[in-house]
């Protein structure tokens, strides 16, 4: 790959990160996404969501020794879905370093959710590469400590899509409508584009992700933020 001024994001990267490459091409391929180059980050997001997986879990396995798993796994769903990948990755400034193809890259892609979400997890695949999984898991547990020490396991126990439907019955509006609006790709490279309409409320929330699941997720998260800050207004 040819030097370009993307490199000057990877120091201020690997800082934030507290890990420096010895072999900076893994960082570079990690940040690769496949409308740039063939020798792109997919194969790493298969270690790296694994990777993330298995410490989240353990992390929280740690941290609330008297949950059940029925309790574990939506607080592990929560941690590990795109919308917080996303958030991490913007904190460490990836959406600047990432290649991408000019179609992508004019159309807003290093910012997009699912994009910056890949990248994270290809990133901790690179670091198991660079180093081992040992050195990987410790980049995991840095990055996720705050958001499992700040979990409130008695509101996350419930999905968002839950939590909205009880939310707006509480209130006797009517439920929110779930559609998919666009539906590109198959198996691992499939996304789906999906809107959650609040009717009477009058706003419509879309989100994009690898299955159509996780894309009503996170349009339910945006609808139940929204609601939140538009009703507490009221008070």
């Amino acid at each position: 790959m040819k030097s370009d001024t993307r490199l000057q994001y990877f120091r201020p990267i690997q800082d934030k990160i507290g890990y420096a490459f010895k072999n900076i091409k893994l960082l570079q391929q990690a940040l690769t996404h496949r409308s740039y180059s063939a020798q792109n980050n997919e194969r790493f997001e298969f270690i790296g969501d694994s990777i993330l997986d298995y410490v989240v879990a353990k992390m929280l396995y740690d941290a609330f020794p008297n949950l059940p798993e029925g309790r574990l796994s939506p607080l592990r769903a929560q941690l590990v879905k795109e919308a917080t990948l996303a958030e991490i990755a913007r904190e460490l400034g990836l959406g600047n370093a990432l290649y991408l193809g000019m179609g992508e890259l004019k159309s807003g892609g290093n910012d997009r959710a699912s994009i910056l979400a890949d990248a994270m997890e290809a990133l901790f695949a690179a670091i198991s590469f660079d180093a081992d999984f040992h050195t990987a898991e410790n980049v995991v547990r840095g990055l996720f400590a705050d958001k499992v020490r700040h979990l409130n396991t008695n509101t996350q126990a419930k999905d968002a899509k839950t939590r909205l439907q009880e939310w707006l019955q509480g209130k006797r509006f009517a439920l929110p409508k779930y559609r998919i609006e666009k539906q590109t790709g198959e198996g691992n490279d499939a996304r789906f584009d999906v809107s959650c309409d609040l009717g009477e409320l009058g706003q419509i929330f879309y989100a994009q992700a690898h299955s159509r699941r996780a894309a009503e997720q996170e349009c339910a998260q945006q609808a139940l933020a929204w609601l939140e800050e538009k009703f507490a207004k009221k008070k």
